[in-house]
């Protein structure tokens, strides 16, 4: 049962994250030409292509994403109550629980994307590969406020550092 449950869970977070990473691409209004997000826009399109002909867009918000993003993320946590043997006495725990996970999912994305960012600043300053104009464009939002307040230091750039530190933070507070 443990497997099945891993499966289960490994399987439905791995779209619950190609969702979430659509919505976050669109909000930066990403290049969706690149080889990663073009994948990721063909994995979700078989829930957001239908929902989009029911809900139109709330300007800046893609409100078929943000529907689907809650109704996988809805079903992960329901098939990980079920698998557990739990019941769903509470619905507003259970709403509880996936929006805390969808949280949590989207600060360990940034987290993430910014570790990778700062190595790719290391190994390839300057330089193209997939995915590195598609990870500037998801932490450059992030990062440009805190280099406005903590400047740069010589060449030393800490705002992945600082963002990093208040991210985890807010995760140590999300448990």
């Amino acid at each position: 049962m443990e497997a099945i449950r891993y499966i289960v869970d490994t399987l439905l977070w791995l779209l619950t994250l190609a969702f979430l990473l659509r919505f976050l691409l669109q909000l930066v209004r990403a290049d969706f030409r690149d080889p990663l997000a073009d994948a990721i826009v063909r994995v979700t399109n078989w829930l957001i292509l239908p929902l989009r002909k029911l809900l139109p867009p709330m300007g800046k918000i893609d409100t078929a994403t943000v529907v689907a993003i809650i109704a996988v993320a809805a079903t992960h946590t329901a098939a990980l109550i079920w698998l557990s043997g739990g019941g769903f006495a509470d619905p507003l725990l259970f709403l509880r629980i996936t929006l805390i996970g969808l949280v949590d999912l989207t600060l360990r994305i940034y987290l993430f994307a910014l570790l990778l960012y700062w190595l790719t600043s290391f190994v390839s300053p300057g330089g193209y590969a997939p995915g590195l104009r598609l990870l500037a464009q998801l932490c450059e939002p992030v990062l440009k406020p805190v280099r406005r307040a903590i400047p740069p230091i010589g060449q030393i750039d800490f705002s992945v550092l600082w963002v990093s530190i208040a991210i985890g933070a807010l995760l140590i507070l999300l448990r």
